[in-house]
């Protein structure tokens, strides 16, 4: 089975229409007491869309995204377990913990600041024993969950509530058919009106139906597509739709005859094109990212496309790259490769069936057709991910990072292909390598979920001949690494001793080594810094510093720049945490330079993590404290949730040190300020929790924080500590509202404090599109929605929808908190559009 991504609500739809009724009851059950609400109807009827409809019509701006789990991504014989995984890989996102998954999914749930969290699951009927059990019980486990589930057929559960979605009216066909007509360029007059009826009338007025109808405008008048429907052979292609109702294998064939129609009308070159795209991740659809530098997270770059999909077949059929982005933009108008679109970037994809479908053409097309391509694909993705391995510590590192993020779901299917063919395992090891030194984990996914595909793809190349061995130990270190990361040092040092099993024959030379691993005994770069690591976060061992130096020369002396950043990385963490002061500041103040230089803004503001520490525990807590905000600043900017989790943990160590401190004569420290720590103690506390992060085998991190809390709770008793800390905890979205209370006004007194937040304002503010920054100052000059609408020429759920966008991207909860990040040099615009406001009010 291909691997998925973490889903969430489609995008609300501009041509939705109709379903008035299905949606006030929906609202009535979705605000009711409801546990089970299951939405039912045959395929392409519009079930998903409605629910979609619901979700973003009902939902309050500010309020926690609603989790999507897409069913129809499993085969039909699908069992239990990956009915479980797609659910869990769907909920639950950045766990970085050892968790199994049933209950990272339910403390995940738990967590959810809604008082009753909503999660949907579409496409339930083709898995429905196994969807209803996992159902069943979520709901006995989660009192407050509510599931809104889609399906053909009932789930089944005692206390169930169904919402049958009938065919449009005909009014409402007929005006479908004329909002996707517009889309091809073509305006149905009045007199079009009674074929438009007859069309709709021939497809059961089903909402996919009618606009596939409506695609073949494209290339056909209306009266030609009516007579494709009045007996033509072509017709049965079309008729399908009573035979829906027959099961889910009726289901995909009714769905495959309708894609037909539509490729037909493609060129030859068009259909190859389509075909051999089938080899990439399939696509979903999402609401388009805005240009905030980071990208989409779907679909597959023209680069790719070209270099994967070019070329001849054994047939003999080919095509050239110089044509491949005109196919696609002909494969774009006629809605069979979907368009993702980022600023300047375009990504393509197919959505599943369609995918399903083209593969099926091409293995007919000719015999290993299919393999072939799967092989070009994990080369073409092993070797990009090697090559972006090699240039991340760079001026690249965001467009590489950009890059890997949105290649995700690609990677884990070129993995996955590895598997099964011994020949093949090397590619997979050398993928998967890549994509953990690159840190896409920490981004993407999870770290538990890198983990077990490291795990897979070692153990399927056991079985190759010769054995892959240099892949091997660096796969294994690379494990136990992400062990260390996620608080498992007994997992870590069986993979460590693994890594001595391969690079070690000697017996007493291994034993040696796994005692003591600071002198050199030859063993190679991958398992110096494995050792180094656990060394420095298990030991807590101040000589990890010297075995990690060691680590960097090697990957140095290897030209592997990525891993000697990032053996630097943990070397002057050691030195921050461990080391005397003089080595503790020379050496975090090297790297962090050295960071600087490469011009990479994930590798300079870790650096700074480490620089923090040395400061905090040996220089200017002052300087620590404005490096610590400004870092933070950063990576909410760049989305790195375990970046932040640790500068807020260093920001509060150095809070601690401050306020318990009080030289001779001074006054003491300020209750409010040391209440303020320990409240974002407490958030620090919920952060971890989400992550799934166990501090407690993170020794240098673990140790620092109980001296912190020490400190903190001198100052304020233990009662008055307690219940703040309990404030914290309860802090919903943790990582956004720790974020905020950090970067409020400086809980302690600093000239930087206000430069700083004036910094990090201007950080969240150009994360917004120039589109939403023009909807943010009209909102916050108190224009409605429907006005902005209005004024702008959009539809009302467009401004929705970047309204919602503005308030999440500026982590606020309110549009009354707009006016407080808008930039100084813009915030004149707010008056002018108040004054503009009361102009255009009737009078």
């Amino acid at each position: 089975m291909p691997p998925r991504r973490r889903s969430s609500v489609p995008s609300p739809a501009d041509d939705f229409i109709g379903r008035e009724r299905e949606l006030d009851r929906l609202a009535t059950l979705l605000l009711g007491s409801a546990r089970l609400i299951t939405v039912l109807g045959p395929g392409g009827i519009g079930k998903t869309r409605l629910v979609a409809e619901a979700v973003h019509r009902f939902r309050r701006p500010g309020q926690a995204p609603v989790p999507w789990v897409r069913l129809a991504r499993l085969p039909k014989d699908a069992g239990a377990a990956a009915v479980e995984d797609e659910v869990v890989r769907s909920v639950v996102d950045n766990d970085f913990s050892g968790r199994p998954p049933w209950q990272a999914l339910v403390e995940t749930i738990e967590d959810s600041p809604s008082p009753r969290p909503l999660l949907i699951i579409d496409n339930c009927e083709h898995v429905v024993t196994e969807a209803g059990k996992l159902i069943s019980d979520l709901l006995e486990e989660l009192p407050e969950l509510v599931v809104l589930a889609t399906s053909r057929g009932r789930i089944g559960w005692v206390d169930e509530q169904l919402l049958h979605v009938p065919p449009l009216s005909s009014a409402h066909a007929v005006e479908l058919f004329r909002r996707r007509a517009e889309l091809t360029g073509t305006r149905i007059e009045d007199k079009g009106i009674t074929t438009v009826r007859s069309i709709c009338g021939h497809v059961n007025n089903q909402p996919l139906h009618i606009r596939l109808a409506a695609a073949r405008l494209y290339r056909q008048p209306l009266p030609a597509i009516l007579q494709d429907l009045s007996g033509e052979p072509a017709d049965r292609r079309l008729l399908w739709s009573d035979e829906t109702q027959l099961g889910a294998d009726e289901r995909h064939r009714g769905i495959n005859e309708v894609i037909a129609w539509s490729f037909d009308l493609c060129g030859e070159k068009e259909r190859l094109l389509l075909e051999r795209m089938s080899v990439f991740a399939p696509g979903h659809d999402s609401e388009q990212d805005n240009d905030d530098g980071y990208g989409v997270e779907v679909g597959a770059d023209v680069d790719a496309v070209r270099a994967i999909c070019s070329g001849p077949d054994a047939t003999g059929a080919a095509l050239d790259s110089g044509d491949i982005q005109r196919l696609l933009d002909r494969l774009t108008d006629q809605s069979l490769v979907s368009l993702h679109l980022s600023g300047d970037e375009a990504r393509y994809s197919l959505l599943e069936s369609i995918r399903v479908f083209a593969q099926q053409r091409s293995a007919l097309r000719a015999r290993g057709e299919v393999a072939r391509l799967a092989a070009r694909h994990r080369r073409y993705y092993r070797d990009r991910v090697v090559a972006a391995n090699q240039a991340w510590f760079s001026h690249r590192e965001r467009e590489l990072l950009n890059w890997a993020r949105a290649s995700w779901d690609d990677l884990l299917l070129a993995i996955d292909g590895s598997l099964g063919t011994p020949s093949e395992a090397v590619v997979g090891l050398e993928i998967v390598v890549g994509m953990i030194a690159l840190r896409v984990p920490f981004f993407r996914g999870s770290l538990r979920e890198s983990r077990s595909w490291a795990e897979k793809t070692l153990d399927a190349s056991r079985v190759a001949d010769p054995q892959p061995v240099q892949m091997q130990l660096a796969t294994t270190a690379a494990i136990a690494w992400i062990c260390l990361c996620q608080g498992l040092p007994r997992d870590a040092e069986r993979r460590i001793r693994e890594c001595a099993d391969i690079c070690l024959e000697d017996a007493e030379t291994r034993d040696a080594w796994l005692a003591d691993p600071v002198p050199d005994r030859g063993v190679p770069a991958e398992a110096e810094f494995a050792a180094g690591c656990h060394l420095l976060l298990v030991r807590q061992d101040a000589r990890a510093s010297v075995v990690l130096e060691r680590a960097r020369e090697k990957f140095s002396a290897l030209e592997q720049p990525g891993m000697a950043a990032m053996s630097e990385l943990f070397e002057a963490l050691a030195a921050a945490f461990l080391m005397p002061e003089r080595e503790a500041l020379d050496i975090t103040r090297r790297h962090l330079d050295n960071a600087a230089r490469s011009g990479g803004e994930w590798a300079k503001s870790w650096a700074e993590i480490a620089w923090i520490v040395a400061e905090t525990k040996h220089g200017d807590l002052r300087a620590a404290v404005s490096a610590a905000r400004s870092t933070l600043a950063r990576q909410i900017a760049m989305r790195d949730s375990w970046g932040a989790v640790w500068t807020v943990h260093a920001y509060i160590w150095t809070l601690s040190y401050m306020v318990s401190s009080c030289p001779a004569g001074a006054r003491p420290p300020a209750p409010a300020d040391a209440a303020a720590v320990a409240k974002l103690l407490g958030g620090a506390e919920a952060m971890r929790r989400q992550l799934g992060v166990d501090i407690d085998n993170l020794r240098p991190f673990a140790v620092e924080t109980d001296m912190a809390v020490g400190r903190i709770r001198k100052i304020l008793g233990a009662t008055k500590f307690d219940t703040l800390v309990q404030e914290g905890r309860l802090l919903r979205p943790p990582m956004v509202e720790v974020a905020r209370l950090a970067l409020a006004d400086s809980p302690t007194p600093q000239r930087s404090a206000q430069p700083t937040v004036q910094h990090a304002a201007a950080k969240l503010w150009k994360q917004l599109s120039r589109a939403e920054q023009e909807v943010a100052l009209l909102a916050a000059a108190g224009w409605t929605n429907t006005a902005i609408a209005s004024r702008r020429g959009s539809s009302h759920r467009t401004v929705d929808t970047q309204v919602a966008a503005v308030l999440r991207k500026l982590m606020i909860g309110s549009r009354d908190e707009i006016g407080a990040l808008v930039p100084p040099d813009q915030s004149s615009l707010i008056a002018r559009e108040q004054e503009n406001r009361s102009r255009a009010r009737p009078s």
